[in-house]
């Protein structure tokens, strides 16, 4: 019997583990997509297309969390956090393209209450022991994930300036000056007392913010005298040049 019950919780391991992975593969996919958002004249369908593909995330979160049901989240958190963290870096970027602010934790959980509108579907599959499940149910992002992710958000906000001024577009990159300065204090303020992961990417966070502040640099010194067609190339030295300083150092 006990044979049996490791043997039960070992392949809803790799179940997770595959569910993951999924939530992985669609999150990027949608990161991708919404970089194009500066590109596209028509920003609104890329937004669309987006949240077309976060709804078919969170239909692979809801067989995480049927997964879950009776079970301890946190024995299973290690198969299911990958998932997770990029989800939230693909939801609050599309967050921040909406409104140029960021998502709470609090409004990423809301968005992962589920109900038993498709249940049909999965009583043939689950055991009868799942027949008592509730008529909703959720997943909660843990606070550790949901840092996580937001540390990844800083690095995609940084392409998201370079991107923005290859476009011409000279405004952005200042306010996501200022974004990426708030979330970097925020960060600071935790510093070494949070978990391990989380002090990691403060190191990542760094140089995401000084690449950015580097174009705000460059644009207000000596935007007048490049063209817009040449910005970006200019900047994409200059990363490259921080990159080696930093691996000097």
């Amino acid at each position: 019997a006990f044979q049996l019950e490791l043997d039960t919780r070992h392949d809803k391991y790799e179940r997770l583990v595959k569910l993951s992975r999924d939530i992985t593969i669609e999150s990027k996919r949608t990161i991708f997509l919404l970089h194009r958002f500066t590109s596209v004249p028509n920003g609104e369908e890329i937004l669309n297309e987006s949240e077309v593909k976060l709804d078919a995330v969170r239909r692979k979160i809801k067989q995480v969390a049927q997964e879950l049901i009776g079970e301890d989240m946190y024995q299973f958190h290690r198969a299911i956090s990958p998932g997770l963290q990029e989800y939230v870096e693909a939801v609050s970027f599309q967050y921040f393209i909406k409104t140029r602010s960021l998502i709470s934790v609090e409004e990423i959980n809301k968005q992962l209450i589920f109900t038993a509108e498709d249940r049909e579907e999965t009583t043939n599959t689950t055991s009868n022991s799942h027949d008592k499940q509730p008529h909703t149910w959720s997943l909660k992002v843990t606070p550790v994930d949901y840092l996580l992710g937001v540390a990844d958000l800083t690095g995609e906000l940084m392409r998201l300036c370079i991107s923005s001024v290859g476009n011409g577009d000279i405004d952005t990159p200042f306010e996501l000056s200022q974004f990426l300065c708030q979330i970097y204090d925020g960060f600071t303020f935790i510093g070494n007392t949070g978990p391990y992961e989380v002090s990691k990417k403060l190191y990542t966070l760094k140089q995401s913010l000084a690449k950015v502040e580097n174009a705000c640099y460059t644009l207000k010194v000596r935007g007048s005298e490049i063209p817009k067609h040449m910005l970006a190339d200019v900047f994409s030295t200059k990363t490259e040049l921080i990159d080696q300083e930093e691996g000097l150092s």
